[in-house]
């Protein structure tokens, strides 16, 4: 089995918990709407109801800062691994060592003489 990439474990990390706190906030606002629907006044009832859309808009806001942190997170380091692909890529073939020049065979480099300063006489 080949190894998960970091950044779709961080997408699927994310992804539950973001479920696991929308579950939560939909708990708490259902426990909070039982008990507008047991109270006994009006103010009271529409205090919990009150309470009751907070927490689901809170908690909803709060799993999608969740959500789209984990994104950022998960698309930069997506994104940094392509980039050190492409700089090992391109590193590769100028990390070979150089290759001795051949001459053909037979020939072999003079060097050229340098002319005399002065002159004969």
């Amino acid at each position: 089995m080949a190894e998960a990439d970091l950044d779709v474990v961080i997408r699927q990390t994310a992804k539950q918990q973001y479920k696991s706190l929308v579950t939560a906030a939909k708990t708490r606002r259902d426990r909070l709407m039982k008990l507008a629907a047991g109270a006994k006044g009006a103010e009271a009832r529409e205090r919990y109801k009150l309470l009751a859309r907070n927490t689901l808009e809170q908690g909803t806001a709060a799993a999608k800062r969740l959500q789209v942190a984990a994104d950022n997170a998960a698309d930069s380091y997506a994104r940094s691994m392509r980039n050190a692909l492409a700089e090992a890529a391109a590193k590769k073939p100028a990390e070979r060592p150089a290759k001795p020049v051949k001459t053909p065979a037979g020939t072999t480099a003079r060097k050229a003489k340098k002319p005399n300063k002065k002159p004969k006489s």
